[in-house]
């Protein structure tokens, strides 16, 4: 293939730029703001899922709140009738009082045993809308957070798309002026390699960084100045420069 020596200059320009929007790329993926949003959007997603959770379980012991304490009254609501009879002298008999006595007594065990009950599930209704309200708290200042961090990724992303544009208008430019020739094996190239082409500076291939031998200085020296080269362990386009030592 034959090309101006000129003509195959302008690839390294046409490398750089690759580089650099490979970069940009790399730059644009790899952004910690991006990082660190998801991060932040994962966790406030779990603590959402909480909250939900948490909620549920404070209607559940709303419920049993309810239920408890309607034990507890209907044992001490009990408790007066028998006790109202005892008052009243109701009770004649040795025995039925005995009985009477027994039952006033376990029933009072019974509703001791209902306020505990009652008393427990009101300690875990606070526990969990005290923990509602810390993850509550935790949301709103994730989603301060979340707000700044994405304000600077935007940004970053903004900048990174301006440095891109420049790179691919100014890549668009130059291989417009290559020959579509030359242009296809660059492209070819670089699909395969990353790197399409690259420069011969002090005997050596800047696209694998090997010295060339002997053989192969001599064969480039001999080479037409429009004669397309090609790096004997990469590959690559060699393009020949004021610095390759020839």
């Amino acid at each position: 293939m034959k090309a101006s020596p000129e003509a195959q200059l302008r690839l390294l320009e046409l490398a750089d730029l690759d580089a650099e929007l490979g970069r940009l790329d790399h730059r644009r993926r790899t952004l910690p703001e991006t990082e660190e949003a998801d991060r932040l959007e994962a966790r406030d997603a779990a603590l959402r899922d909480e909250i939900s959770s948490l909620e549920a379980q404070e209607r559940d012991l709303g419920r049993e709140q309810v239920k408890a304490e309607g034990d507890v009254e209907q044992v001490r609501a009990r408790v007066e009738r028998d006790r109202a009879r005892l008052d009243a002298g109701q009770v004649s008999s040795p025995r039925e009082l005995e009985n009477l006595q027994s039952e006033i007594a376990s029933l009072a065990r019974r509703q001791s045993d209902l306020e505990e009950i009652v008393l427990d599930v009101m300690e875990r209704g606070e526990a969990a809308q005290s923990r509602r309200r810390s993850v509550m708290a935790e949301r709103d200042q994730i989603a301060v957070e979340s707000a700044e961090v994405v304000a600077r990724r935007d940004a970053a992303l903004g900048e990174i798309a301006e440095e891109a544009g420049k790179a691919q208008d100014r890549r668009a430019a130059v291989a417009a002026e290559e020959p579509a020739d030359l242009m296809a094996l660059y492209e070819k190239l670089r699909a395969q390699h990353g790197v399409g082409a690259a420069a011969l500076r002090g005997g050596r291939c800047q696209g694998c960084h090997l010295s060339l031998n002997t053989v192969d200085l001599n064969h480039i020296r001999a080479a037409a100045p429009d004669e397309v080269l090609r790096c004997e362990e990469c590959r690559r386009i060699l393009v020949r420069t004021p610095e390759s030592g020839l």
